[in-house]
């Protein structure tokens, strides 16, 4: 991985229609995707798109649990592909999205991911969660086809595939950035960890957070698990840890447990210390009880802060407020950034050849949204990362560890 790209952000425009055909099937938080077709539209769109236009494949959960992440994946790719296109494309070509819903399922992302294949995208960004990647790097190997996450951060993910790269840090680095905060920053001593023990991003996540403690001289008292990330009965385990003297509850779930379900179940425990999450959390603000003084002293690990004051960050907010009404979280973020990785990499390539766009990514170096990097051997970036804080409801910023 020797070639590198830099990065050049368009500029923004408002105008223009994203000459792509989208999968919503979304709920409504975040803002509505922009079009929802039937796949059978989106394969044909594309496939005919071969062409006038440069397709690209998006997988992502565009409806069930996890449907707010694919929402916010796909609007933040249409905002970049809009801004790419009025600019004036790629290659002298306008991009065009397929995009298939895998609906958090590793069988369904396999179908998506071999659909786009065959309808003949140049390349793949998805899918969003740790389960469904890793399920997915295998074939885009054997299929030679770049496949982008924006936010599965399993270290393995990475790590064995040519043709798998991400956008977002990885576990193991944000779980000691977790630890870290503890330590140093709120400078606690006992902590206690919930995780699911048969989720990829939980575990491994956890994994790097014990291993940090050990090194911070962090005592973890407790150590709870469930069996899914899709649990919703804590009580008995938030019970151990409540009465267990830890002052920290690591908890690194996703929003649709930790929201509804983990928080509100500790407080109700009695577990009156921290409770902190990796970026799973984001979106937690649209899962909240009415209480929201619950999620007061909760915070997470994430790739960026709209609260960022730097004209980059800022400029992107405005035009994706203005676009769906909305704060953009970190997953529309790295998506939009995930789009302009997958632009400059058809630059650098200066073709739509699956190869050359395979070795235009390898030791790309860019500039976006989410941070300044350029990605390892592996195909990884690691950046700073924003620790997010809940006050009243609201999710804010709290620093940014390095």
């Amino acid at each position: 991985m020797k070639r590198k790209v830099i990065q050049k952000l368009a500029a923004l425009v408002s105008a223009g229609t994203m000459t792509a055909a989208l999968l919503a099937g979304c709920g409504s938080t975040g803002g509505a995707a922009e079009s929802a077709v039937s796949s059978d539209t989106a394969a044909e769109a594309g496939t005919a798109a071969d062409g006038d236009s440069i397709p690209v494949g998006v997988i992502s959960p565009n409806t069930g649990n996890l449907a707010t992440y694919g929402e916010s994946v796909l609007n933040g790719i249409n905002l970049a592909v809009e801004e790419i296109n009025a600019a004036g494309g790629v290659l002298g070509k306008n991009i065009s999205i397929i995009s298939y819903d895998d609906k958090a399922d590793s069988t369904e992302g396999a179908n998506a991911f071999n659909r786009l294949v065959g309808d003949g995208a140049c390349a793949i960004i998805g899918s969003v969660t740790s389960g469904v990647t890793a399920s997915l790097a295998p074939l885009a190997d054997e299929s030679q086809i770049v496949l982008l996450t924006p936010t599965s951060t399993a270290d393995t993910i990475t790590e064995s595939d040519n043709y798998v790269f991400r956008a977002c840090f990885k576990d193991s680095y944000q779980g000691k950035m977790a630890a870290k905060f503890a330590a140093e920053k709120l400078g606690v001593k006992k902590v206690a960890v919930l995780y699911a023990s048969g989720d990829a991003y939980s575990a491994g996540v956890r994994e790097s957070f014990d291993a940090a403690c050990s090194e911070l001289g962090l005592e973890i008292v407790a150590e709870e698990s469930s069996s899914s990330t899709d649990d919703t009965e804590f009580s008995s385990q938030l019970t151990n840890i409540a009465a267990s003297g830890a002052e920290f509850l690591f908890a690194p779930y996703y929003y649709n447990a930790a929201g509804p379900y983990i928080i509100p179940q500790a407080r109700a425990a009695g577990f009156e210390g921290v409770i902190m999450g990796a970026d799973g959390y984001d979106g937690t603000t649209e899962s909240m009880l009415d209480d929201k003084t619950l999620y007061n002293n909760c915070y997470y690990t994430n790739h960026y802060s709209p609260d960022d004051t730097s004209d980059v960050v800022q400029t992107f907010v405005t035009a994706y407020n203005d676009k769906y009404g909305a704060k953009p979280n970190a997953l529309a973020a790295l998506a939009y950034d995930s789009a302009y990785m997958i632009k400059d990499a058809i630059e650098k390539a200066g073709s739509t050849d699956r190869a050359a766009i395979r070795d235009a990514m390898s030791g790309m170096s860019f500039e976006g949204v989410t941070g300044k990097f350029i990605l390892d051997e592996t195909g990884t970036p690691e950046k700073s990362v924003a620790v997010i804080e809940f006050k009243d409801g609201e999710a804010v910023w709290n620093c940014t560890l390095d």
